[in-house]
């Protein structure tokens, strides 16, 4: 059967062989889920049962497609993979409260959080690649999820559309490029919550592999502070490519750096 045939069938399809879970069970008790590890993780548990993988992360059901996506290895692997960013995300998000997830892969921040605003809260995910949009979208029905609003598109500085380039190693590498080989919808992050009726954003969270600013300015410069939201986790990684500083512009709007991991930095709005 191939991967694509996998892919539609029900979640628990693809629940991993006694071979496979002793070897995920492996990394998650050791040094072996560190991301240079990884990697060789996935092509051997590919070898002992090719295709996607079901599992759980962080509260919620993923059918992960490891050998192809490093954000799906992460989850597959460690069971702490993003844990100081999303427990930031999780302590300023009520129940009931609204998330937004900009570049939201296939979901590793958006379904969790879904599952911890709970049914009266809500979550945007905006995510322009049709495979990952597609994952995502498999992700929040496997966890049961009513209050997830995918948007497929490209969050941006237009409302138009936008060219992106694929990273074939990595999926979640994906990123805006004039000579990307995938045309998406992309539109300003104000019209996208004007869409979906977002009057009041408590947590957001970006990583749009060097397209932050981009989103960002526009966004500040075109909202009421009243939408601004109360905390930020914002990819730093590909800062360089930038326009301008938007951490900087944040601070000088009133946001404070509460602290940093390797990719991201963490903003709350004093």
């Amino acid at each position: 059967m191939s991967d694509a045939s996998k892919s539609n069938r029900p979640f628990g399809a693809c629940a991993p062989n006694a071979a496979q879970r002793a070897v995920i069970s492996a990394a998650h008790n050791s040094g072996l889920k560190r991301g240079a590890f990884r990697p060789w993780l996935s092509r051997l548990i590919d070898l002992m049962g090719p295709g996607p993988i079901d599992a759980q992360y962080q509260g919620a059901s993923f059918r992960l497609h490891h050998l192809e996506s490093g954000t799906e290895r992460g989850a597959l692997f460690n069971p702490d993979y993003n844990l100081p960013e999303l427990d930031f995300l999780r302590e300023r998000t009520p129940r009931g409260g609204t998330f937004v997830d900009v570049g939201a892969n296939v979901g590793t921040y958006a379904v969790p959080l879904a599952k911890h605003v709970g049914p009266e809260g809500r979550v945007i995910a905006i995510e322009p690649h049709p495979v990952s949009s597609a994952r995502l979208a498999f992700n929040a029905r496997a966890s049961n999820l009513g209050n997830l609003s995918l948007v497929a598109a490209a969050a941006g500085d237009i409302d138009g559309e936008l060219m992106i380039e694929t990273d074939g190693g990595n999926l979640g590498a994906s990123h805006v490029s004039e000579t990307g080989g995938i045309r998406v919808p992309a539109k300003r992050l104000t019209t996208i919550l004007d869409t979906n009726g977002v009057t009041r954003i408590d947590t957001l969270k970006i990583d749009v592999e060097g397209y932050e600013d981009r989103v960002l300015t526009g966004f500040f410069r075109d909202s009421n502070k009243a939408l601004w939201p109360k905390a930020v986790a914002i990819e730093h990684l590909e800062r360089q490519a930038w326009l301008r500083d938007c951490i900087a512009d944040m601070i000088g709007l009133g946001y404070a750096v509460a602290g940093k991991t390797r990719s991201n930095t963490l903003l709350v709005l004093r």
